[in-house]
């Protein structure tokens, strides 16, 4: 045989061997790590957006698969409450939802037939509404959820028989109290900064009611709006501590006019 013919046939029998070796190393496949596989359980969200004040229907609501390591104590999960989507229907809604939001049933409460705002009013709680301008109400910069202090101007009569002339007096009768409402505004919506009412809705105790009942038939009422960070000041809690807020807290102005009498 050729010599160059066999120096042929042993390259082509080399590289034959070659390819074969590397294809039988592509078939064999490296093996896959296993995953690990993520527990998931079905917790109750909103369906849709929610307002403050709403009844919840049962449309409203629905079934979200949920990482069950997130799932906190509150969500309600379908494993432990399979019939919640019924027994939350009806509820009001103490706080504002967006689609997608796991439900809280601590933000839900049962109406049993009262309005929204009995609903959303703390346990002890009370609303009493105020008249309200843009003179006594901050120009209505005044908000739903915003703490303001009210302020009560009245004529004192005793010290205009001591001095002779008209005595005006301006007191705190009351400190950092939340503003349930404003007309009929109960929520900020759209990024809103100014809210238009004749009337600002208060929570108060039933103690701190009284004081107000009494203020506004012996003067003039205005609310002065408290900073931001001014709502949490414990020193001005609204709290009912038994006492009457017209005995603390009360900065006093006397004002003395020209006199017009003889």
């Amino acid at each position: 045989m050729n010599p160059a013919r066999i120096i042929v046939l042993v390259i082509a029998v080399v590289a034959g061997g070659i390819a074969a070796l590397l294809a039988g190393r592509s078939d064999q496949q490296p093996a896959t790590a296993p995953i690990a596989s993520l527990e998931t359980t079905d917790v109750l969200v909103a369906g849709a957006d929610i307002a403050l004040g709403n009844t919840v229907s049962a449309a409203n609501l629905r079934w979200q698969t949920w990482p069950a390591a997130a799932a906190g104590s509150s969500f309600v999960r379908k494993s432990d409450r399979p019939d919640a989507v019924n027994q939350l229907g009806g509820s009001i809604a103490r706080a504002q939802f967006s689609a997608g939001e796991p439900i809280r049933e601590a933000k839900l409460i049962k109406g049993n037939g009262g309005g929204y705002m009995a609903a959303i009013l703390p346990a002890g709680m009370r609303a009493i509404s105020v008249e309200i301008s843009p003179e006594t109400g901050a120009g209505g910069f005044i908000l739903p959820n915003d703490h303001v202090d009210v302020v009560l101007s009245r004529r004192d009569r005793a010290a205009e028989r001591r001095a002779g002339t008209e005595v005006y007096t301006s007191e705190i009768i009351l400190s950092n109290v939340r503003v349930l409402a404003v007309g009929q505004t109960i929520e900020e919506k759209d990024g809103q900064r100014v809210a238009e009412g004749k009337t600002a809705t208060l929570e108060l105790s039933p103690r701190q009611v009284e004081t107000l009942a009494l203020s506004r038939q012996i003067g003039t009422l205005s609310l002065a709006l408290r900073s931001l960070v001014d709502f949490s000041s414990t020193d001005n809690s609204a709290e009912d501590d038994g006492k009457s807020r017209s005995s603390i807290n009360v900065v006093r102005f006397g004002i003395t006019t020209m006199s017009t009498a003889k």
